[in-house]
């Protein structure tokens, strides 16, 4: 039977909101059935997941919920589709798909003004409970009125550092006057906050400061005028309404008060970066290697909650740079004794690019340690250097001037001096008279020695995390905190005590000719033995590339032998002969290497190489990248790399491990949830579901032109969601909203078209089931809590205008979820003790999940830590409904993502992160190997059509001016190429 095609990209529908709303708008909702219109049919519905009878009284349809509560046309087009017959054991329920059964019809808004997010539909109940101890700690909301207050300071000052020094000034000599005895907390910029009014509404104070950093010629003693303007006060019942659940709108004002008021002690006390706060006082700093050292410190934000207002304590370390004299610096940086021997000019650059910025002060004028800013390096030595001494030009040497001004030998005059100040009257210090001032955060890319040396520091055990944040909560004594005091908030100095529960793990089935057919992880892990993937793939023609020098081609052989046979092993039929010998190469010769053994291949059998083994370095530069971005972009080929030390090594697990990953490059399937298959996960079992996972990686700090990735990958089976495409796309630098979800642009021949990466997955998902998808949830990773209204509202409006562009009135059930890893919440066991409730690194069990007391007052989020702790303490990830159109009840959500962490196709673990969203992030990171350096501008392989391919495109790249990345190849778009 021919199925009925999605409309492609001819036709344009742009959605027009008003428009959109009345069509969906035309239908009269049925009443909900008895178990809420949640979930299949109640013979499908297992136990566990039953919804609880309370969850129904705390989900009042909410007025502003913002809910769509119609999908247009007859209540028959959702499934007027004729599908494909088909043998899969979930059909298609004939039912109306739920939807709310209040009256109100509402399109989705359009600013976020009208959005409220999904509210939390109860608790769940699933699980074994137990309690564990968050790193919150509760803070009583204080009773007296919060003010805030305008600063205007003149000449105005960009150091936050001076702005605080000038209000500190002010404070110590008018507080007890002009200040009615207040004691402000201030933000170091425009804001000041008071515990009750000031006896003015507005004033102006003159401030004297002494300014040692700044001019050349001595410290000056600076006047500021300071004016204070009243400006508001923050409402705290408000405040109380919010934490209560009683109101919606967090009062961002008076949460960013309470929080700079318990940051002003510790802003003085150690170095601010960010929310956190770092000394050398608290443990002694690590050398790094390389002139850096790792500072110790801790993270603090003051976060509403369930139980009421939470400050959120946990360990933080940096790296910054050592406050060594600088000759000893340069001599770390650059590995070699620079006393002896003269500099070379790349020397001379690593050292102008480590310095420029970083503040120094002089050592050689006694107790006078002036202070300066690197600006440059001299490119002459000391020896050589003059400059005018007065208005009539005539030049002295430094070397003269240091031994005449100060009585200083410049020991050293080989080496350049650093040139201080503005370029414009250059100012020359001789290296060995300045040290590198204390406290300056190195903020450019730490190399892989530093990162390692920076992780043992930071990896504490659980146990040892927790002590520490206790004694950093003890020692920061916000019992005797002025500040604290002034403005009456009391600080708890006890972990929070929380209600958990441990998910079961999910049972998985395997293939049915292996020992073992279908098991039950036991604390995160399993393994293959006895057990074959479920759908093994074939590979009949492979090759072998060896880019190792070490390598022979003997052992070579023997380790492309061993990892055939335990594909075999693993359930794929592996062809154990390679369909030419294994071809050695340079790595520089990469390019070439890859087209001779494609094209080599071709001649032998006439037909495409399935599948390329590479053997690489173990330190292999670019070669990896330029290898992957050749195969995926250029000839269309799967591959997998090996390093050499795991190719003279051998082990069985690691062999596993990459069966599972080749197998799955391949289009096959390792395992899946048993509840998939028969057809018991409520919500995605009863209808076509498609799950997304979205992330966009941004380049590293320091890097300013490169663009942001993003990625979006989908499954593209049902009822199984195990296997997922992927397409990926540059865009703007630090851009955090998906620009290619959906988009249009104008062909000559066709008029306007249709496109983008939501699009093109929904269309593959079409032709890989025969189904087109009623329900989609939506899994965004990387987004901070400060853009969760723009990322929903962008990406929620191309989620809709995708599906519409394929139908006039296809709008399936959307839930949208944001992943977070990066936040700073842990949770730990009640009893460290006690062996039965944490893995072997002490962590808290896989499955536990946490959604009361630390969580939202009001809105659906949860923490889930659904994998087995390795080494250090598990960081829970933390997700947050921020729409559901589907009506997931706490259980189900909560259960579904859980299950979904033991679907992780690279390893036999639960992960940590759901798999889409994982998924998403290794696209998006292979893809940073497709930006082709800038001089091969010319021959980048970007013709993709109509764009679909890129999952970039003509308009949205090219206008923004982001070069498109170059298009993967049609086979391997289709498969998990990232893996």
């Amino acid at each position: 039977m021919p199925i009925r095609q999605m409309k492609e990209s001819s036709e344009q529908h742009l959605v027009i909101k008003s428009h959109l709303q009345n069509t969906m708008n035309t239908v009269q909702r049925p009443p909900k059935t008895a178990q809420n219109g949640k979930g299949p049919p109640q013979a499908h519905e297992p136990h566990n997941n039953t919804k609880q009878p309370h969850n129904q009284a705390t989900s009042p349809p909410s007025k502003n919920r913002g809910r769509r509560r119609g999908r247009g046309g007859k209540k028959s087009d959702q499934l007027d589709v004729c599908m494909r017959p088909s043998s899969r054991p979930c059909t298609v329920a004939h039912k109306p798909v739920n939807q709310d059964s209040c009256g109100m019809e509402m399109g989705f808004p359009t600013s976020s003004k009208s959005l409220n997010f999904a509210p939390r539909p109860g608790y769940g109940q699933v699980g074994t409970k137990c309690i564990v101890k968050a790193n919150h700690f509760f803070a009583q909301l204080p009773d007296k009125d919060l003010n805030q207050y305008d600063v205007t300071i003149t000449p105005e000052v960009a150091s936050r550092t001076v702005n605080r020094a000038i209000i500190a000034e002010l404070v110590r000599l008018y507080k007890e006057s002009d200040l009615g005895t207040r004691l402000p907390a201030y933000d170091g910029r425009k804001s000041l906050y008071t515990a009750g009014e000031l006896p003015f509404s507005w004033k102006e104070f003159v401030v004297k400061l002494v300014d040692e950093e700044d001019g050349i010629n001595g410290p000056k003693e600076r006047e500021y005028k300071v004016v204070i303007k009243f400006v508001a006060r923050a409402n705290m019942h408000h405040l109380g309404q919010f934490l209560a659940g009683k109101r919606a709108d967090a009062p961002q004002e008076a949460l960013q008060i309470l929080d700079i008021v318990l940051r002003e002690l510790s802003s003085k006390r150690y170095c601010p970066i960010g929310r956190s706060f770092f000394s050398p006082d608290i443990r002694a700093p690590q050398r790094l290697g390389d002139g850096l050292e790792s500072w110790c410190g801790f993270y603090q934000s003051i976060r509403p909650t369930q139980m009421g207002l939470s400050l959120n304590i946990d360990m933080a370390s940096a790296a910054f740079i050592e406050p060594l004299p600088v000759i000893e610096f340069v001599a770390q940086l650059l590995g070699k004794d620079v006393l002896s021997r003269p500099l070379s000019d790349s020397d001379r650059v690593k050292i102008k690019k480590a310095l420029r910025g970083v503040k120094v002060e002089v050592t050689h004028r006694g107790n006078v340690r002036r202070k300066y800013r690197v600006s440059g390096l001299t490119s002459q030595p000391t020896r050589e250097l003059v400059f005018p001494v007065d208005d009539n030009s005539t030049m002295k040497s430094v070397v003269e001037y240091f031994q005449e001004m100060y009585s200083f030998t410049i020991q050293h005059t080989h080496l350049p001096c650093l040139q201080v100040g503005n370029q414009k009257k250059a100012n020359y210090l001789p290296m060995e008279a300045c040290k590198i001032v204390e406290g300056q955060r190195y903020t450019k890319r730490l190399n892989e020695r530093q990162i390692t040396a920076l992780l043992k520091v930071t990896c504490q055990r659980p146990r040892d995390r927790e002590n520490d944040i206790l004694q950093t909560v003890q020692h920061n004594a916000y019992d005797q905190d002025p500040y604290a005091k002034e403005f009456g908030i009391k600080i708890s100095e006890k972990l929070a005590s929380v209600e958990a529960r441990i998910l079961p793990a999910p049972w998985l089935k395997y293939h049915e000719t292996g020992k073992e057919k279908d098991c039950l992880p036991q604390v995160g892990q399993w393994n293959m033995m006895n057990k074959k993937m479920i759908n093994g793939m074939t590979v009949s023609r492979w090759a072998c590339i060896n880019f190792s020098r070490s390598v022979q081609e003997s052992v070579a052989r023997g380790f492309c032998n061993e990892l055939a046979q335990m594909c075999q092993v693993s359930g794929m039929e592996f062809n154990p002969e390679p369909v030419i010998p294994i071809y050695s190469a340079r790595p520089e010769q990469v390019e070439k290497a890859l087209k001779h053994v494609y094209h080599a291949s071709m001649k032998t059998k006439g037909k495409e190489l399935e599948l390329l083994l590479a053997i690489l370095p173990d330190n292999n530069g670019s070669l990896y990248g330029d290898l992957k971005r050749i195969c995926e972009t250029d000839l269309g080929l799967i591959s997998q790399c090996c390093l050499t030390k795991h190719v003279f090594k051998i082990s069985k697990q690691y062999l596993a491990n990459v069966a599972l990953k080749i197998n799955v490059k391949m289009g096959g399937r390792n395992t899946v949830l048993l509840d998939a298959i028969s057809c018991r996960i409520p919500l995605v079992s009863d209808i076509p579901t498609i799950i997304f996972g979205a992330d966009v990686t941004h380049p590293e700090n320091g890097e300013d032109s490169s663009p942001s990735i993003a990625a979006v990958v989908a499954s593209q089976d049902w009822p199984e969601v195990t296997k997922y495409a992927g397409l990926v796309c540059a865009q703007a630098h630090r851009q955090e909203l998906i620009q290619d979800l959906y988009k249009t642009w104008h062909d000559p021949v066709r008029g306007t078209v249709s496109g983008g990466m939501i699009r093109d997955l929904l269309i593959s998902f079409r032709k890989a089931t025969g189904q087109k998808p009623l329900r989609i949830i939506f899994y965004r990773d990387g987004v901070s809590e400060g853009q969760f209204y723009q990322v929903l509202l962008y990406e929620l409006d191309a989620i809709r205008k995708a599906c519409a562009s394929l139908e006039p009135n296809y709008q399936p059930l959307v839930t949208f979820i944001v992943v977070q890893k990066r936040h700073h919440t842990r949770l730990f066991a009640n009893n460290h003790r006690d062996r039965s409730s944490t893995d072997k690194s002490g962590n808290i069990l896989p499955g536990t999940v946490v959604d009361s007391k630390i969580c939202h007052p009001s809105e659906f989020d949860f923490y889930l830590c659904s994998h087995a702790g390795i080494q250090g303490t598990s960081r829970p990830a933390h997700y947050h409904v921020l729409w559901d159109e589907n009506n997931f009840t706490a259980d189900g959500i909560q259960s579904l993502t859980n299950n979904l962490c033991y679907t992780y196709a690279r390893c036999t673990r639960s992960v940590s992160v759901v798999p889409p969203a994982y998924y998403a992030h290794l696209a998006a990171f292979r893809a940073r190997f497709y930006l082709e350096p800038e001089m091969q501008d010319n021959n980048s392989s970007t013709g993709a059509g109509s764009g679909q391919a890129k999952g970039g495109g003509t308009k949205a790249a090219g206008e923004s001016g982001v070069r498109p990345l170059p298009a993967l190849k049609e086979n391997v778009k289709r498969v998990m190429f990232y893996c």
